[in-house]
Formats: C-alpha cells, sequence, structure tokens
C-alpha cells in the first residue's frame, strides 16, 4: 500500500487549530524550515514512496494483521479486535516513522540520527534503521528506564548505537527529550533529530504522523474485509499519541466511529507527579518547541510525571491530538498502572499475547467499554509488545498473579 500523505492540517505554521507551530531560536527555525522543505519534497517522489512502500512490506513485514480476539469478545461481550502492530520488525509502530525519517535524513545529506526514547522501543526503531541506510545513530535515555528497558538497551547496542543515559530529575522520557535537544543544539547541520512521536516543533507532529497514517489506512481496509463495515469504536493509548494518530487519521472523517485515546493515569490521577494525563488534567502550554496540553507547576514549567508505562511518562502531548480533544472527534480517558498490568495478564493469559504495557492501557480502557457497550465492535491498536516488560512485571507484579 502506498500513502499519499495527504491532509487538510496543519496549516503552513504547523498549527492544529491553536496547536503546534514551532517555538524555536531563529537558527533553529532556518533548520526545521529546512527539514520541511526536504520533507515535502520527498514525499511527492515517486521514488521515495516506492522505497518506502517496499520497506514496509519486505523489512517490516507490513501489512501488520488484524486479530479477531474471541476469549476476550466472549468474556467481555463485545466483539474485540486487535491491530497487530507488535508483529512489526522491532516490536512496534515506532519503526513506520523510523525508517522515514532516516530516509529523510540520508536524502538531507546528514551524518547522523539522535533521538530520545522511554521504552526503547523508538530508540531501537531507529537503530535499527539507522544501521540499514548507514548512519550514525545517538539514543538518549533516562536512567531510570536505561534499568527498566536494559532488554532494549542491549539491542540498540547490538546495532551500533550510542546509548547516552539522561541523569537529571526523575530520570525518565521527559529528561531524554530534554538531554536529546541540547545534543541536537551542539550540531543541528550534521544531525537530524528523529522525534519519536507526533511531538515537538512543526514539522515533526505533521511528519511522524504521516508516516503512522499507514497503520490507520490499513486498519481501514482490512476491517471492512473482515466484517464488512466499519468498528463502532476504535481504542489506542495516547502518550506523545504516535500510535494513536497513526490509526485514527483513517478514520477522523468517518462520524459513526467513535475514537478513544487512553492516558495513564499511574498510582493517583489526583497526585501530581504520579501520573502522566497529559490532556485529561494538563492546560495548553509551550515545552519542547510547540503548544500543546501539558502538565505544568505553578511556574509553568513541566510537572514531574509518571506512569508504569516508560513510553507513555510525557509531560505532554501531541498537538493535533489537542486540536481534536478541543473539537470532540477523540474522547480521552485515563486508565491506572494496576488496572494496565491487569489487561496485561489479561491478554496474555486468554489470547496467548504478552502486549507492552503502553498497549495494555489501551486494552484496559476497551475491556471497559465492551462492557459498557455490549455486542459493539472496538479495534485496538496493539502498538507494541511486551518482551521488552517482562522482567519489570515479573519482578514488580508477579506475585500478584501467581508468579514466585
Amino acid at each position: 500500500m502506498q500513502n499519499t500523505f495527504e491532509h487538510q492540517l496543519p496549516d503552513d505554521k504547523g498549527f492544529f487549530g491553536e496547536y503546534g507551530g514551532a517555538f524555536l531560536p531563529p537558527d533553529l527555525m532556518d533548520v526545521m524550515a529546512e527539514i520541511t522543505s526536504a520533507y515535502k519534497t520527498i514525499i511527492k517522489e515517486e521514488s521515495f514512496l516506492k522505497e518506502l512502500a517496499a520497506l514496509y512490506k519486505n523489512y517490516v513485514g507490513r501489512p501488520s494483521p488484524i486479530f479477531h480476539a474471541k476469549n476476550l469478545s466472549r468474556k467481555y461481550g463485545a466483539d474485540i479486535y486487535l491491530k497487530r502492530e507488535d508483529l512489526n520488525h522491532t516490536g512496534a509502530h515506532k519503526i513506520n516513522h523510523c525508517l522515514g525519517e532516516a530516509l529523510l535524513a540520508k536524502k538531507m545529506g546528514k551524518k547522523k540520527v539522535i533521538a530520545e526514547t522511554g521504552a526503547g522501543q523508538h530508540g531501537v526503531a531507529l537503530a535499527t534503521a539507522a544501521a540499514l541506510v548507514g548512519l550514525e545513530c545517538d539514543i538518549y535515555m533516562g536512567e531510570v528506564d536505561i534499568v527498566k528497558e536494559h532488554p532494549n538497551v542491549v539491542r540498540m547496542h547490538i546495532l551500533g548505537a550510542k546509548v547516552i543515559p539522561a541523569t537529571h530529575g526523575r530520570k525518565t522520557l521527559k529528561e531524554a527529550v530534554d538531554a536529546a535537544f541540547e545534543g541536537y543544539l551542539k550540531d543541528p547541520i550534521t544531525q537530524l533529530y528523529a522525534i519519536g512521536s507526533v511531538v515537538g516543533p512543526h514539522p515533526f507532529p505533521m511528519m511522524v504522523r504521516d508516516f503512522q497514517s499507514v497503520v490507520g489506512n490499513e486498519a481501514k481496509i482490512q476491517f471492512n474485509e473482515m466484517t464488512g463495515g466499519l468498528p463502532d469504536h476504535v481504542v489506542a493509548c495516547v502518550g506523545g499519541g504516535s500510535n494513536a494518530m497513526g490509526l485514527f487519521t483513517a478514520f477522523l472523517d468517518d462520524n459513526n466511529v467513535s475514537l478513544y485515546g487512553v492516558e495513564p493515569a499511574g498510582r493517583s490521577l489526583e497526585e501530581d507527579g504520579e501520573h502522566a494525563a497529559s490532556i485529561t488534567k494538563g492546560k495548553p502550554g509551550v515545552m519542547h518547541g510547540f503548544n500543546s496540553y501539558m502538565l505544568a507547576d505553578d511556574k509553568g514549567e513541566p510537572q514531574e510525571v509518571y506512569s508504569v508505562a516508560s513510553g507513555l511518562d510525557y509531560p505532554s502531548v501531541g498537538p493535533q491530538h489537542a486540536y481534536l480533544k478541543d473539537i470532540g472527534r477523540v474522547n480521552y480517558a485515563s486508565v491506572s498502572d494496576r488496572e494496565s498490568i491487569d489487561s496485561f495478564f489479561e491478554l496474555s493469559r486468554l489470547e496467548g499475547i504478552i502486549p507492552a504495557i503502553e498497549s495494555a492501557h489501551a486494552v484496559a480502557h476497551a475491556l471497559k467499554l465492551a462492557t459498557e457497550k455490549p455486542g459493539s465492535s472496538i479495534l485496538i491498536n496493539l502498538s507494541g509488545r511486551g518482551d521488552k516488560d517482562i522482567d519489570f512485571v515479573v519482578e514488580e507484579y508477579g506475585k500478584d498473579y501467581g508468579l514466585a
């Protein structure tokens, strides 16, 4: 399947309504303008589209299948389907945009790609893409996540990437983004900051969404072929929001399809620093070069955040998500650590599929939705597999689920 990447938003300055844009020093504005121009050029080139499509098919293994989770469906009373992004090469949806960003960097003559990572899936995917196209790769990762997601750290090293620890603050995803921006500012000429979600200054929210739209484009066709129609409900987890935008984009004009973005309520939705529900509890503000909903302290600085899912603990969210929330097109909810871990085991033991903890947040909300709307059809974006999480889950929660 070949994407055309044609969408009405953002506008020429990168805004989705009042959200988005590029809030950067003048010299970096010039760099972003160069990236925007290069991106808009290559997505019209037949050779680029064919190369990316071939890599999606023969390297990533696309299209990823949709699986009817019959055991979950019987138990919870609705027809539950999984878009199996966990079956992609590298184990998550992240490879979709990393290949696009790496190809863009190569065509722009860059020597290195750099990025942040939380759960490590974006880091692994970018390291993979960099190895494929022959670029150096630096990955910034919080010290806490380096320990928590050790298998992915090893994978990045094997792939030839340099993993650089972020040692300030809570030493998780937000701090990794801070460190990556600092690394990028030192040399924006020979490096490309391959941002890992639909966040950051323009053009990254647009560009990452476009590369991820392959998920929804496939799912819409597949679901119709399987069922003769469209799903009643579409559910995806939201941290920065790339997997959700990838799935939602194809369904935005289908008003009979309800869309649900699921944020991390962490240990407590009511206590600052104990969750990362940026849309649910945040207010508009600027961080990391873009305007969106964000969790901020009394001084307007990004608040400390937390989630059991390393890929979701970010104090802001993609600007298109903020726009979709305001216009009422997407429903945003949140689930707790415990609910996500319950669903991690529920999916594992009923369907034989171990999900990433991030994806388990979407599963948790979908199971609630199934009991509330029996007989409906629900499509979940299973954005990643749980190989990276199993040691952590067993150590922290194993006794609660019958594991020694």
